[in-house]
């Protein structure tokens, strides 16, 4: 079992920027790929951002690629989301996610675990 805590979300203007935090506890953090989703009201959940286990691949969204930087520290069991110029479309609740499968990245129903989600609003 994973628990997942994120923080750093908040009120930003448009061209920001923001780091969001997740922290994970209970079993070995480094053997779980960790990603982001984020969500809009009335909308589905959509894949942001996945980091690979070990060596840190890294996969982006195509809306936010050269804008967001996904990178993890296994010694302190945390995964960030560096998201840099901002805009308004950006607003959502962003959930940090983790996974031991396989299976396509960008499928919610590839990872086991989710965390409670933070707001980002981005204004004008």
């Amino acid at each position: 079992q994973v628990q997942l805590v994120e923080s750093g979300g908040g009120l930003v203007q448009a061209g920001g920027s923001l780091r969001l935090s997740c922290a994970a506890s209970g079993r070995t953090f480094s053997a779980y790929a960790m990603g982001w989703f984020r969500q809009t009201p009335g909308k589905e959940r959509a894949f942001v951002a996945r980091i690979s286990r070990g060596a840190g691949d890294t996969y982006y969204t195509d809306s936010v690629k050269d804008r967001f930087t996904i990178s993890r520290d296994d010694a302190k069991n945390t995964v960030y989301l560096q998201m840099s110029r901002l805009k308004p479309e950006d607003t959502a609740v962003y959930y940090c996610v983790a996974t031991t499968n396989g299976g396509t990245i960008y499928y919610q129903t590839t990872y086991d675990y989710w965390g409670r989600g933070t707001q980002v609003t981005v204004s004008q």
